[in-house]
Formats: C-alpha cells, sequence, structure tokens
C-alpha cells in the first residue's frame, strides 16, 4: 500500500504546483496533482507525472564518478564520496592557491531549484572561496531588467483573475508547453466571453483558438508595441488622466513612439496594418484587459525595449484599477517579506563577474586569471549555453578540471573530471515561492535519494568542511536554513500559514491588485516609462530598434522555443530518436525541401544535421528547432545553440537565442 505525500514542484514553470506522491518503499511510484492551490486544480503537466522515469532510469547517476577516458569520452570508474570529496578539495585549493579564487567558476542556473538547493550552502561555499561570480541570464534578465525599471519590484495580475478579464493578449509566451494550468483559466475566460489576441511568430495551440493572432519577426516584437503606442496616443485612446497622475516620461515615450506608424511597423515586423490596427481598437475598448507577457520576445538583440514597450502599453492605455487588467510578467516580485539570500550567510565578494551567456569565451579567452576550475551544479550548459562549439572547446582543455553535481548523465556531465550524483527535488526538502502563482511551499522529502546522491547542501557543507570555510555556530542543517529564511514576524507568519494550510500566500484575502492595494515598487511610486538608467544601459537607448541580423547567405530566423515533454533541457535524456527541424511551407518548398528530408542547417558557427518537418504554424523566414535537445537528438550532435552567438541583449545581459540566423539545404 502506497503512502501518499504532500509536495511541490519547483521546477523552472510559472505554476508551481501542489503534488500528491505516492510513495513505496521509499520510491515514487506515482504523482497526482493536489488541491492546495487552485492553480493545480488537481492536475500536472505529462512530465512531472511521469517522473519516476527520470528518477530511476538508466542515465541516473547513482554512485560519485571520475574520469578515466579522454574528456568528452564519458569513461568513468565508480568512487567513494570520500574519495570525490577529496580530490575535489585537493583541486580546488591549489588552483585557488596558485591562481586564486577568480579563478574558480561555479556555473549554475536554478530556474528549477527554490531557496535551499538553488543558494544557501553552495552560496556560502563559492563567497567564501573569492570564486568568480556568475551573472545567470539565460532567461527572464532582459524582462526583470525592464520590469523593474518601469514598475519595481511587484507583482502583476494572478493567474487566476483572469477570470475576469474580456481582453487576454498572450504576448511571447505559450502556456501549453511552458505553464499549462493557465490555459484552462483562459478558456473559462472566452467561455464567458472575453476575446483572445496572441502574439507570436508562429501558431500556437492557443493562437489557433484566438481571436487575433499577430506573428511578428523574431526581434520586431519592439515596433508592434510602439505602433500600438503611437496610435492609443493618436487616436486619443490614452488614458492621459492616469499618466499625469501615476507616471513619469510620457512625453518622451510618445516622442519615442512617434516614428512607427502602422505603415512602417508593418513593413518591418511582417505583421500587417490592419491587423496592427484591430490590435490597438480591441486593446483600448476591452476593460478588463491583461497583457501575459512571456520571455520569447527577450530572446533577441531588442528584448529589453521589447518587453518594456509590451509593458508600457496598460499604462498608456490605462489598464490598471480593476481586477484582471493589468501585466503579469513573473509575480515572484510579490512581497513575501523573507528571501533565500538570508540562508547564504556569507556577504557577496567584489570578485570579477562573467555572463554565463559567454562561458565559451570564459573557458577559451579569459586571462588574469584563466577559469581553470568549473563547478556546474543545477544546469546542463553544453545543452544550453550559446556558441556550442566553443563551449564544448573549453570543456575539452586537459588543464580545466571540471565538477559536475547532476541527477542524470547529461551531455555536460560527460565532459567532467568528477561527476557527483545530485538528489531530484522529491529526495530533498525545498522551499519553494512561485513566479506565476502567487504561493510559497515548504517541502519536506518524500523519497528516499536514489544511491548514493546528495542534496546540494549535504554537497557543499562538506566541502566547505573539507576546505576550512566553515564556521562555527552558523545555520548548517535545512531546518537551520529555513529557520533562516522565515526569521522575524514575517517569516513566522508564513510559517504558520504553511503548518495550516501547507501553503502560503503572499497577503491573506484576495490578489493584489497594481495602483488599487499597492503601488509601484519605483522610487517615487510611479510608472517610470523611459527609465534613465533603462535608458543608458540600453546600447541605442531605450526603446531603440536595431535591425535584423540576417543575411543573403543566412536569411532564416532559426527560433528556439520550449517544448512540452522537456523543462530546458530537463528529462531531455527521456526523449527518445530525433527531432525535426521545422520549416514553413513557404521556405521548404524554395529549396525543394520535402517533409522528412535529411538537410544540413548551417552559419558561420556551425551546421546540425536534421530531419525536416513542414510546419503550416509557421510564419515564412522562420524556422524552429526546439531548445534544450541533447545530441542524440540530431544526427551530429549538435544542437540549435551551435547555430547562436553569444552576443547579449540590450538590458540585462539576455541571451540572443533567437538572433541566430541560417540557411537550410537538403543534403
Amino acid at each position: 500500500m502506497a503512502d501518499v505525500r504532500h509536495s511541490a514542484c519547483p521546477l523552472d514553470c510559472p505554476d508551481l504546483c501542489h503534488l500528491e506522491v505516492h510513495v513505496e518503499g521509499g520510491k515514487v511510484v506515482r504523482v497526482e496533482g493536489g488541491d492546495r492551490t487552485p492553480i493545480t486544480d488537481g492536475f500536472i503537466c505529462g512530465k512531472v507525472r511521469n517522473i519516476a522515469e527520470h528518477m530511476y532510469g538508466e542515465a541516473r547517476v547513482r554512485t560519485p564518478l571520475i574520469r578515466t577516458g579522454a574528456k568528452g569520452a564519458g569513461e568513468f570508474r565508480e568512487a567513494s564520496w570520500d574519495e570525490a570529496l577529496d580530490l575535489v578539495a585537493a583541486r580546488l585549493g591549489e588552483i585557488r592557491a596558485r591562481d586564486g579564487g577568480e579563478a574558480i567558476l561555479p556555473y549554475h542556473y536554478d530556474g528549477s531549484n527554490g531557496w535551499l538547493t538553488g543558494g544557501a550552502l553552495a552560496g556560502r561555499f563559492f563567497r567564501r572561496l573569492g570564486a568568480s561570480r556568475l551573472l545567470r541570464t539565460f532567461c527572464a534578465m532582459p524582462s526583470k531588467t525592464a520590469v523593474q525599471g518601469l514598475y519595481g519590484a511587484v507583482p502583476g495580475v494572478a493567474l487566476e483573475d483572469y477570470t475576469h478579464a474580456k481582453l487576454i493578449v498572450l504576448w511571447g509566451v505559450n502556456p501549453s508547453a511552458t505553464g499549462i494550468h493557465l490555459v484552462p483559466i483562459i478558456q473559462r475566460a472566452i467561455d464567458a466571453g472575453a476575446r483572445l489576441i496572441v502574439v507570436d511568430p508562429r501558431r500556437t495551440p492557443l493562437a489557433r483558438r484566438a481571436h487575433l493572432h499577430l506573428a511578428p519577426r523574431p526581434g520586431t516584437d519592439v515596433v508592434v508595441a510602439l505602433a500600438a503606442i503611437r496610435a492609443l496616443f493618436a487616436n486619443g485612446q490614452a488614458d492621459l488622466a492616469f499618466l499625469g497622475e501615476h507616471a513619469t516620461g510620457v512625453v518622451e515615450l510618445r516622442r519615442r513612439a512617434e516614428p512607427w506608424t502602422f505603415t512602417r511597423a508593418a513593413q518591418v515586423s511582417g505583421v500587417p496594418a490592419t491587423e496592427l490596427a484591430a490590435f490597438v481598437e480591441e486593446y483600448a475598448a476591452a476593460s478588463p484587459a491583461v497583457i501575459r507577457c512571456g520571455w520569447g520576445l527577450e530572446r533577441n538583440r531588442n528584448g529589453g525595449s521589447a518587453v518594456a514597450a509590451v509593458l508600457a502599453l496598460p499604462a498608456v492605455a490605462g489598464k490598471f484599477g480593476v481586477r484582471g487588467g493589468g501585466y503579469t510578467m513573473s509575480n515572484g516580485d510579490a512581497r513575501w517579506g523573507v528571501s533565500g539570500d538570508a540562508a547564504i550567510g556569507e556577504r557577496e565578494p567584489g570578485t570579477r563577474e562573467i555572463n554565463m551567456v559567454h562561458l565559451g569565451q570564459a573557458l577559451t579567452e579569459l586571462r588574469d586569471p584563466p577559469v581553470n576550475a568549473l563547478f556546474v551544479y543545477n544546469c546542463n550548459p553544453v545543452a544550453t549555453a550559446p556558441a556550442q562549439a566553443l563551449v564544448e572547446r573549453g570543456l575539452a582543455r586537459e588543464d580545466l578540471f571540471t565538477v559536475v553535481h547532476e541527477q542524470v548523465m547529461t551531455d555536460t556531465a560527460r565532459w567532467a573530471d568528477v561527476v557527483l550524483p545530485a538528489t531530484v527535488f522529491l529526495e530533498h526538502r525545498e522551499i519553494r515561492r512561485g513566479y506565476g502563482a502567487m504561493r510559497l511551499y515548504d517541502s519536506a522529502a518524500v523519497a528516499t535519494p536514489e544511491g548514493l546522491a546528495r542534496s546540494n547542501n549535504e554537497l557543499f557543507g562538506a566541502l566547505l568542511d573539507r576546505m576550512g570555510l566553515a564556521r562555527g555556530g552558523e545555520a548548517r542543517t535545512d531546518e537551520e536554513l529555513a529557520s533562516a529564511i522565515f526569521a522575524g514576524d514575517r517569516g513566522a507568519t508564513i510559517r504558520a500559514q504553511l503548518a495550516r494550510d501547507g501553503v502560503a500566500t503572499p497577503i491573506d484575502g484576495p490578489s493584489p491588485m497594481l495602483f488599487v492595494d499597492l503601488p509601484p515598487g519605483t522610487p517615487d511610486r510611479k510608472v517610470n516609462l523611459v527609465p534613465a538608467a533603462l535608458d543608458a544601459a540600453a546600447p541605442e537607448g531605450l526603446y531603440a530598434f536595431r535591425a535584423d541580423p540576417g543575411t543573403e547567405a543566412f536569411p532564416l530566423a532559426l527560433i528556439s522555443p520550449a517544448i512540452p515533454s522537456m523543462v530546458s533541457s530537463t528529462f531531455g535524456q527521456l526523449r527518445k530518436g530525433r527531432v525535426p527541424l521545422e520549416l514553413s511551407p513557404d521556405d521548404a518548398a524554395a529549396r525543394g525541401i520535402a517533409h522528412g528530408d535529411e538537410v544540413r542547417v548551417w552559419n558561420e558557427r556551425g551546421e546540425v544535421l536534421v530531419t525536416a518537418a513542414i510546419s503550416k504554424d509557421l510564419r515564412p523566414g522562420v524556422a524552429l528547432l526546439p531548445k534544450g535537445l541533447w545530441r542524440h537528438h540530431t544526427a551530429n550532435g549538435a544542437t540549435s545553440n551551435a547555430l547562436c552567438p553569444d552576443t547579449v541583449a540590450d538590458l540585462g545581459g539576455g541571451a540572443c537565442y533567437n538572433d541566430a540566423r541560417v540557411q537550410v539545404a537538403r543534403i
């Protein structure tokens, strides 16, 4: 008879589902959706429903491993934890003594981790080592920079409040793959009479249901949004009273939007002027109207300005002040009053910063000192970092000592000198707040760790001891770290709520509304439509449009969106077989390519060999190869990241995956 235990899913998804986990003999046998939050509503995605395949499959790393063969060959011998930790501590100590702490680079993302495994003792360890600091910019950094510049750190419209909206705009987001619990909420709103508009270069499942679908060329969302802003002002549909009371930079924003007529924006974006006009008319007339701004539109050279322009729309049109009106970006900025930083227990040093986008450059070009030790955890950079070939060239260095703490044998782990087995989230305690659902969970381990797997805190606690970096009396256990996080009156309130309900919310009662329950989080408590700091940071100023990087030789925009079966690269080992490149019928016909043909996709950075799939859902000029693929998903082991530049967006140093421009030919 299985025990049913409660947990929450920390994987990189807005929904933060409550889970009911069926466990027999310490092993997970079934996972179902729980009812402690209305977002989960009793159902979960297939990824987590089938997580036992990930936990107990043949790819699981069950014991420490030490490399025996050539780098990248994936040849290892088993070792004890003591042997592996002694080796890691000795090598890191040697490198630190010889080259300084900055020669050590921790490489992690933490999108699928909470406050216990995404920071805590790992952060403490690397700060005390004096290691280089990693700028974690793969996703959301341009968006975060933009939204906090305009509105400060505040939550947007709660996902469950979308049922109140009369118009829902999904801009650069595909909930069918990356947040499925919004889909039935949107459907309930539609059934009640709401209209749905989708802005995306491809026809996603919700775009097929939409009343209007705008399909801009990748990298042109900023001009679409600016054209809408211009029209709102020109047509007398801007809420001048709201702007006068609650916003700054109004005149300057209008000036910067002025050149973007529907005609000019249509020429640049590929969205017909009639569709742009229809969008503005629907948006101006509807109330409540909400924009769900995703992360797809930030993945290019204009990404930060695009997000800023989109999020300026509800201010210009005066969509706040009603339930279900405004925008949603990340609700991780809900005001919890507690923070995971308290578990680190060490101030951040002033060591050098390395953008994770530039991993290949850091491993092959950086000097004074060079990166001589790479410690990877919560991340699979061979599958996720741009300039894939350059990353692998760096990992092939014989003088680079690489440690990977991982659940399964990833493409990155194959390059390691030492692989350490990591727990899956059901095997360790985790504290996680949502960035879509405004919920927080403190979830105990519900399953026995597989093999010799250890959590991040167990690993880095042991390394703190071995390298003489631990201090007496400081928080070490998960409970001590949790107590540090929940210290103070607000933390006590949250813990009481967790004890009573198994889940916490940032406030009692209905979800908060911007301009009703709380003001913007900016210093002047107003929407700053043209923030000086953002304007100075953007290479050509905020809202500037930088032209398409396509050339005659490489005319197709390659996009790499998420797919329903994976969370970035997580679960990639479970997806068997090759993954095709999608092309529009027009682009395939122009190249004599038929469905199922073997094709070569290439640019100046490399090539990928795949089969072709003809998709009517793609606009001409765009090719699609999903993100997070592993080597076994293509014929030559390269993925879309081999073709992506390691340039950065206009704000926040974000990755420009969708600036890849390629050519495709039949083999």
